[in-house]
């Protein structure tokens, strides 16, 4: 995440004119805000720090396993970043585990992601299809940070950054940290149309997962003038 400060101040709303913001940023550095959403009960756990490595991914697993000690089994939900399924995060895993450390067997990705991918011990990790990370739940935690935090935010220094962003989290803790409704059913959806008539467009035959049109697509629905062919428009011309 951007530190990012006004260059100038922003200007209060008053009667009859809008709220007016400079456009023109100071950049204060970046931080890397690593985090891990409880999915039954909506908290965030979260690390700050300056790089985003595999070691530094493997310390926010730590304070998720000492913040949460009685839980009997750990499903951790991961992206395909390669920092997720590294072998730093393979001998913590096998650590946590009792489970032997076999460096020479793990060289190769596919190697690692098939033993953090065991079924069998505590932890077990889940990775996302590929190109599929909006289907990870954390992603919702971080769009409610950038619309309430980062959005309007105005950081004068790194340090301003770091307290304010603390002071955030602990105030969203409190009253705020819900479990996430997930209203996704997997359903197929149609292209340029919103998610809330999808479910009106399946019921009336308009979703589906071929690209091939229907039959009936063209007897109920007939094309719009945009999809005409390149020769009627040469003809109307």
């Amino acid at each position: 995440m951007q530190i990012l400060q006004r260059k100038y101040p922003t200007q209060l709303a008053q009667p009859g004119q809008p709220e007016k913001r400079e456009q023109e940023d100071i950049h204060h550095g970046a931080r890397a805000f690593l985090a891990s959403l409880v999915v039954p009960t909506g908290q965030v756990l979260w690390n700050l720090g300056l790089t985003r490595t595999s070691a530094d991914f493997a310390a926010p697993l730590q304070t998720v396993l000492a913040q949460l000690p009685e839980m009997a089994r750990d499903d951790w939900v991961l992206d395909n970043l390669n920092t997720h399924w590294s072998l730093d995060v393979c001998r913590l895993v096998a650590s946590w585990c009792g489970l032997p450390w076999p460096p020479k067997a793990l060289e190769r990705g596919s190697q690692r992601r098939a033993f953090l991918r065991d079924p069998t011990p505590k932890h077990v990790c889940h990775c996302t299809p590929t190109h599929g990370s909006w289907l990870h739940q954390v992603e919702l935690g971080f769009s409610v940070l950038a619309r309430r935090f980062l959005k309007r935010g105005d950081f004068c220094s790194p340090t301003d950054f770091e307290t304010r962003l603390a002071d955030y989290l602990d105030v969203y803790h409190t009253p705020h940290a819900h479990p996430y409704r997930w209203t996704y059913t997997g359903q197929p959806l149609v292209r340029a149309t919103p998610f809330s008539h999808t479910r009106r467009q399946q019921r009336q035959g308009r979703a589906w997962l071929s690209p091939r049109p229907q039959r009936f697509e063209r007897a109920l629905y007939p094309p719009r003038p945009y999809k005409r062919t390149t020769t009627q428009l040469v003809r109307n011309l």
